[in-house]
């Protein structure tokens, strides 16, 4: 299509250069040229289904490497599509910078194999550099040890002397520590610190303030368990979320008492008990939804979680009828929510339930759907360490289900990039490990694999 042809003088056309419609000069031009979006979809490396929603506005049409495709395919002329000439799309080099965006992963789905592997190498190589330093000093560190926390939950550490007072600021700065090391993936630092922290919860109900003791001590339970579930100790986060939800209903609020039992619902779905966990969580939100008592923002915030959460475990059952309908509710009370919001220590909000998505996908076993939703997301506009490692490992289990080994692990240096100590985990293992048999000729892929103890 050359560049007299009528379609670039069209009113259409001027409308969606007015308007910077990347998908809506895409449509225009390929049903100029008289091609199909499944004719389209195979010469750029997409679905048609995808390339129909991006036309229409419903997923963005940001990736570089498509643009130039599409602008090749259909002749549009590049900086139509905001694409700047070549010579100013370089990026300068930057020491120790760690490149890892969703473009290098999404961009396109066939592709130079050289290209892949030196894109992979060098991020492997920055990753190994920008994240632990020089490869002499790496390392595979210890798993965070929870027998402080195990002694606590034996009562043998009762009569201990604090190393606080136990004054209401105290205590609070204590919960605020810990949802701060949560959220920055220092998960060795706070199973270090949350024997004392809870000691000290507890002693400031003694003190006088047994209502926000029940409060705190819910909230440093409520970590404990999300800090047992992350480190595998599935048995020790059954006891704890237990704690949290006994310590809540004894004077917390109606906000701390939905999330002990959203911990309770986790804690019984990691036991395998999905149905029961599910109606926790469920019945949960709604007996929040009825609460006039809380703020408005935090209540839809809790309740969008718990729907996740239930949705989550539905998903974990092999129930997508119940998945899907709860991930609805989710999605219904992100719209009303509006944002992202990060309260109490958890975010919710729509990319929370889109992230939330990208694993129910993946649990279903439709690891493309997974893909898509996951394209969807900002991963750098993710508020937390720890939710933009989770996108991360979850965007590697889609590539991983969807066989596609080189992604995976690109996915998997990004959560590293993102949080070190959140790829050390059994789950991440179990992928490295996979990827090991299946492709020891990833770039860096070894080290890698030593690193977050999957050789060990």
């Amino acid at each position: 299509m050359d560049s007299i042809h009528p379609i670039w003088r069209s009113a259409a056309m001027r409308d969606a250069l007015v308007r910077r419609d990347a998908g809506a000069i895409v449509r225009l031009a390929r049903r100029a040229a008289d091609i199909t979006l499944a004719e389209l979809g195979k010469q750029v490396g997409y679905t048609a289904a995808s390339l129909s929603r991006m036309e229409r506005g419903k997923q963005p049409m940001r990736d570089v490497l498509l643009l130039q495709r599409l602008a090749a395919c259909l002749d549009i002329p590049p900086h139509l599509l905001g694409l700047a000439p070549p010579h100013q799309r370089a990026t300068p080099n930057r020491p120790g910078a760690v490149r890892v965006g969703t473009q290098a992963l999404f961009g396109e789905e066939g592709g130079d194999p050289v290209q892949r592997r030196e894109l992979l190498a060098t991020l492997a190589g920055a990753a190994t550099g920008a994240v632990l330093g020089p490869p002499a000093a790496a390392h595979v560190p210890a798993k965070p040890s929870l027998s402080g926390l195990e002694d606590l939950l034996l009562h043998r550490q009762q009569g201990q002397a604090l190393a606080l007072d136990p004054t209401p600021s105290a205590v609070t700065a204590a919960v605020e520590a810990s949802r701060q090391d949560f959220s920055a993936c220092r998960y060795d630092a706070l199973a270090r610190a949350l024997p004392a922290r809870i000691a000290l919860a507890h002693a400031l109900g003694a003190d006088g303030h047994p209502e926000q003791a029940a409060t705190a001590v819910a909230e440093l339970y409520s970590a404990a368990t999300r800090l047992c579930i992350k480190l595998g100790e599935d048995g020790l986060a059954a006891v704890t979320a237990d704690r949290a939800l006994t310590a809540a209903l004894s004077g917390a609020d109606a906000l701390t008492v939905a999330e002990a039992h959203r911990m309770v619902s986790s804690a019984w779905r990691r036991q395998g008990h999905y149905a029961r966990a599910t109606d926790i969580a469920v019945t949960a939100a709604q007996n929040l939804a009825g609460d006039r008592t809380t703020d408005a923002t935090e209540r839809l915030s809790v309740q969008g979680n718990l729907y996740a959460t239930a949705a989550y475990t539905a998903a974990k059952q092999g129930d997508r009828h119940t998945a899907h309908a709860l991930i609805a509710e989710a999605r219904a009370t992100a719209g009303q929510l509006g944002h992202d919001a990060l309260l109490r220590g958890t975010v919710f909000g729509p990319s929370q339930v889109l992230l939330h998505q990208v694993s129910i996908s993946h649990l279903l076993g439709d690891a493309g759907q997974a893909v898509e939703h996951a394209r969807r997301v900002d991963a750098a506009a993710l508020p937390t360490a720890e939710r933009r490692a989770r996108y991360w490992i979850d965007v590697a289990r889609a590539f991983g289900q969807w066989g596609k080994p080189d992604r995976c692990y690109r996915a998997l240096l990004a959560a590293e990039h993102a949080a070190p100590q959140e790829v050390r985990r059994d789950a991440v293992r179990t992928m490295v490990a996979g990827l090991m048999r299946h492709d020891r000729t990833l770039p860096g892929v070894q080290a890698f694999a030593h690193r977050v103890g999957a050789l060990a």
